[in-house]
């Protein structure tokens, strides 16, 4: 459901950065007439093909990682802080792990008369395998520092929630 939302600001946020047009509105403005709403959409199954691993990848290690915490401090709840480190390394990797998907899905929200699969053979064909990890550290940073904020906020909150509903 967060993709209907998610595609179309990529969408414009990718062909801005990547100096298609001058402004985010142009950029709007501009897939609307030529492309229709569309346009807006380009990469959205691309979009959720990334988004299922990471997901899968993600939550299972947080989850795994709090669980390891616990065993070692006889079945106490980790702490937010333990929560966001924990969050930052699964979020990192996950982030790492799924970054090939993430190169095929922003070359091809860049695209606009080709299609996913020419995309991807073109990258395969014509550009060392490397390609597909371009970007790799800023978005392995980024998503870290993402997993230690929200996993850190979500333990905080959820204990604070299990605190005043337990009394």
């Amino acid at each position: 459901m967060a993709c209907l939302v998610r595609v179309p600001v990529e969408v414009v946020k990718q062909r801005t950065q990547a100096g298609h047009f001058r402004s985010s509105l142009a950029c709007l403005t501009s897939v609307l007439n030529t492309e229709g709403i569309g346009g807006l959409y380009r990469g959205f199954l691309s979009t959720i093909v990334r988004e299922i691993p990471f997901v899968s990848i993600q939550f299972p290690l947080w989850e795994f990682g709090k669980e390891l915490v616990r065993s070692k401090t006889d079945g106490e709840q980790c702490t937010s802080l333990q929560s966001g480190v924990i969050g930052a390394f699964a979020g990192g990797f996950a982030a790492f792990c799924t970054t090939p998907l993430d190169v095929i899905k922003t070359r091809i929200m860049l695209q606009t008369n080709q299609s996913a699969s020419y995309v991807i053979k073109s990258i395969l064909r014509n550009e060392p395998l490397s390609v597909l990890f371009s970007g790799a550290k800023p978005r392995t940073l980024s998503i870290s520092l993402g997993g230690f904020i929200f996993l850190g906020t979500y333990q905080q909150v959820l204990s604070l929630l299990n605190r005043y509903t337990t009394r």
